[in-house]
């Protein structure tokens, strides 16, 4: 066992943070073992469409290791936050929109000003899944002098090859229909179920249903009729700045020629593509989770290039 996946003990503190996007209330959670000052870096989670923020990033699991991201990162240095989009969690819920991804950026670009106005103004490492990461790289094509590197996982592009789409794409007009879709643990549960059987421990996958279903019974439907009736929504060739793009390998969402073509475009060299073996689409609940947390920590670990030709 290396440095890198041994399981750290160490407790790490959560510290609840509030910002305004208008007469919206958004809740960012931040975790930091460091002084912040001293961090390796400062990075944003971005979360889905179905979970919010605290599910997805600072799961806590017992006989688990290292369960929270959130937790992993913080020991290793860096400045963790999360935030709840518009809709989700414990942020407003109320106002009569569908939260659509377009949304979502501007979120994120709320909880980048107020993270700058506490921390200093030092660019972000984003790290957005699934849904998240439209948000992430749509608020990286706006903001490009906020965002230091970019990690796209379980992304899509024009939404070609994608089964899981095509079959989410029959119930189109019913999402259409309405702002808000029921969330429970029976949808949690096809979200595991849906690409490859047997990718995530069944005491993970009860746990983040849990913790998903205590802070929602139902989710904004406007990333769901994004992804299905409106992609691409984020133009490669607008962003600039230093991008991973992570594909599991058995993901009904990210079709792996839909993402090349994307990577392709990708303007900046400093570019990565990475494959990740045993994992369907919830990368941070999977049995190879420490693979995906490697692969994120070595790119926002990088150094930067001394030569740029």
């Amino acid at each position: 066992m290396n440095e890198m996946s041994k399981p750290s003990t160490a407790a790490v503190t959560g510290k609840e943070h509030w910002t305004n996007k208008g007469d919206v209330k958004l809740f960012l959670w931040n975790k930091c073992a460091v002084d912040p000052a001293k961090a390796l870096g400062t990075i944003l989670f971005v979360h889905g469409s179905s979970m919010a923020s605290q599910p997805t990033f600072d799961l806590h699991v017992p006989g688990r290791a290292d369960s929270s991201a959130m937790d992993w990162f913080a020991r290793k240095g860096f400045d963790c936050w999360s935030v709840d989009m518009e809709g989700y969690g414990r942020s407003t819920k109320d106002r009569d929109n569908n939260a659509p991804i377009a949304q979502g950026a501007d979120d994120c670009f709320e909880a980048a000003k107020y993270i700058q106005k506490l921390r200093g103004k030092k660019a972000l490492l984003t790290y957005g899944i699934s849904s998240g990461a439209l948000r992430a790289a749509m608020f990286a094509e706006r903001h490009p002098e906020l965002v230091a590197r970019l990690a796209l996982d379980a992304t899509v592009w024009t939404g070609e090859g994608s089964p899981t789409l095509a079959e989410r794409r029959k119930k189109l007009p019913e999402f259409q229909s309405k702002n808000r879709r029921p969330m429970s643990k029976a949808f949690i549960h096809s979200v595991f179920d849906r690409d490859h059987p047997d990718t995530a421990d069944r005491k993970v996958i009860e746990a983040f249903a849990d913790a998903v279903c205590a802070l929602d019974d139902s989710v904004p439907t406007g990333t769901y009729v994004d992804m299905c009736s409106r992609l691409p929504v984020v133009d490669p060739e607008k962003i600039t700045v230093p991008t991973l793009v992570m594909r599991g390998q058995f993901d009904g969402i990210a079709a792996f020629d839909d993402l090349i073509e994307f990577f392709k475009r990708l303007p900046n060299p400093d570019k990565q593509f990475a494959v990740m073996p045993g994992i369907s689409h919830a990368s941070f609940q999977q049995k190879n989770y420490m693979l995906v947390y490697h692969i994120l920590w070595s790119f926002f670990s990088q150094p930067e290039p001394v030569y740029r030709g």
